[in-house]
This record gives structure tokens, C-alpha cells and sequence, in this order.
């Protein structure tokens, strides 16, 4: 775990978790990169999986025009997109409104893979922890703020996409509750339709969680810290992604270290990565 490798991109299965619990022991640096199946356990339903949110999202039942119901049956990932918040609110609101919910009643706890990283950093070892999930888990932990990159935001606040005033997330979730209507049909309480949650600084009805939407920029802490964590690391931990969102994918591939992936099966083949078995000494490992 000690080398480096200047070579192509490589990666390895871990031949067994022993193998990789006296990995983590001799490494001195180790970051992480997370995804969304570090928090299934949780309850919390991952993207992409065939029983993900993407896949099972109940597109008929979202407010908007026809060729916005096309454009998402054709890619669900659209409701997340800032060209569909900025034509319609509706859409992001209705998918994330049991989340934002869920959230302001701390509905979820972290699982055991936000408790293996709490751990490295108790052992001295985690240098940055880069988490692409936004249901502010990891944020539940003892790891220091400053060790935590949340790579695309967090449902945990609220802000305006307009403007950039930051919204009081109790008011904000209570808007939420009585304005946007339940499309999964699981809150009889909730409205028939939804009707626009306005921002209390402009005006607009663009307050939503500080999330990063695709198409937006991801925040200039990613990119620092991406700088100066890399060089330093002798172990990556890719925790359960599929490695397919750009730019957060290329933490896997810029690193010039052990890679570990856990997960449940191969990833990051766009990114080159190939697959081969951890080696008893750890080396070149992945």
C-alpha cells in the first residue's frame, strides 16, 4: 500500500475483507469517494439500480408539459437538470419532496459504511472524505466539517437558485409539506396540486435544497481540495458508486495510489479502470 503507480489505470477486487482490514491498518493517508449505496442501507433508495429512484420514478404523475414528460421518460436524470428547474420547479420539488421531508425530520441515520469512515478518521487516517450523496449522512458523524467534501451539495439546506439566499430549512421543508403535491401517493395530507414555494429575499419560486444540478458547477472546494489531497493519498476507497457523474468520477482516476473498490459489482470502465485480485502485500491493489 506504501507504492505508487505512475503506470495506466488499474484496479483490483479485494480477494477478502480480511484483505482489505490490514490494508486500511498499514495505509497512513486515505481518502474516500462515495456514492449513493453507502446510504441504502439507510433506507434511502440509491439512483441507478433497477429498483432505484430513476427507474421507478412515476413520470405521469409530475407536473408539466408533454415534451417535458418525454424529455423525462427518455432520461429521468432530467429532473435534476438546471435547464428543467429553471422552466419548472415543479419537477424537482415532487421528486425530492419525501426527501426533503425525510431530512428535516432526521427520518434516516448513518449506516455502517459512514461508520467505517468515522472510524478511519478516529485512527488518525482519513485525510478527505468526498461524498457525491446529498442526504447529509456522513454529516451525522464525528469526522470534522473540513474533512468532508459534500461534492454535490446537501438536501440538509435550502438556498435560491436565483438569487443565492439561503432559506430557513424548517420554513423552507413546511412550504414543501402544504405547496408541492406527493406524486408517490404515500402522504394523504399532502395537496392535489402543487403551487410554487417562493423565495422570501426576491420573489422567484426557485428555492430548492443546495444541491448541485447537472449543468451547474460543482463548488471550488471539490476542485482544491481534488489538488491537494491526490498526491498525498496512499489508498482511495471508491464506496459504492457507479462512476458515471463527471467531474466527481475522476477522483478514481487521477489517483496515483492502492484503489479499493466496494461494491456491488465492477465500476469506472469509461474511466479505464480494469480489474485484477488484491495481492496479499497490497500492492498495486484494487
Amino acid at each position: 500500500a506504501e507504492e505508487r503507480s505512475n503506470g495506466p489505470t488499474t484496479a483490483m477486487l479485494p480477494g477478502s475483507l480480511s484483505a482489505v482490514a490490514s490494508l486500511l491498518l498499514r495505509c497512513r493517508s486515505v481518502g474516500v469517494l462515495s456514492g449513493a449505496g453507502a446510504s441504502v442501507a439507510a433506507g434511502i433508495p440509491d439512483f441507478r439500480s433497477p429498483t432505484g429512484m430513476y427507474a421507478t420514478l412515476p413520470v405521469d404523475q409530475l407536473t408539466c408539459t408533454e415534451r417535458q414528460h418525454a424529455l423525462i421518460r427518455a432520461d429521468p436524470t432530467c429532473v435534476v437538470e438546471r435547464g428543467m428547474f429553471g422552466a419548472n420547479q415543479f419537477t424537482y420539488l415532487e421528486v425530492r419532496r419525501p426527501f426533503i421531508l425525510g431530512t428535516h425530520e432526521s427520518k434516516w441515520k448513518a449506516t455502517a459504511a459512514h461508520l467505517l469512515f468515522e472510524r478511519l478518521h478516529a485512527l488518525g487516517k482519513l485525510r478527505r472524505l468526498y461524498t457525491q450523496n446529498i442526504d447529509g449522512l456522513d454529516l451525522q458523524t464525528q469526522i470534522p466539517r473540513e474533512k468532508i467534501v459534500c461534492v454535490h451539495g446537501t438536501l440538509g439546506q435550502a438556498s435560491c437558485e436565483t438569487c443565492g439566499s439561503e432559506a430557513d430549512y424548517g420554513r423552507f421543508a413546511e412550504q414543501v409539506r402544504a405547496n408541492i403535491k406527493d406524486i408517490y401517493n404515500v402522504d394523504p395530507s399532502a395537496p392535489s396540486e402543487s403551487s410554487h414555494v417562493a423565495c422570501s429575499a426576491c420573489g422567484r419560486p426557485t428555492v430548492k435544497p443546495s444541491t448541485v444540478l447537472f449543468g451547474s458547477q460543482l463548488p471550488e472546494e471539490f476542485f482544491k481540495r481534488v489538488e491537494e489531497d491526490i498526491p498525498a493519498l496512499d489508498l482511495l476507497l471508491i464506496v459504492g458508486t457507479f462512476l458515471v457523474v463527471s467531474p466527481s468520477n475522476r477522483v478514481a482516476a487521477l489517483a496515483r495510489c492502492t484503489r479499493v473498490v466496494i461494491n456491488n459489482e465492477p465500476v469506472g470502465h469509461r474511466l479505464a479502470l480494469s480489474y485484477g485480485e488484491l495481492m496479499a502485500g497490497g500492492q498495486s491493489a484494487f
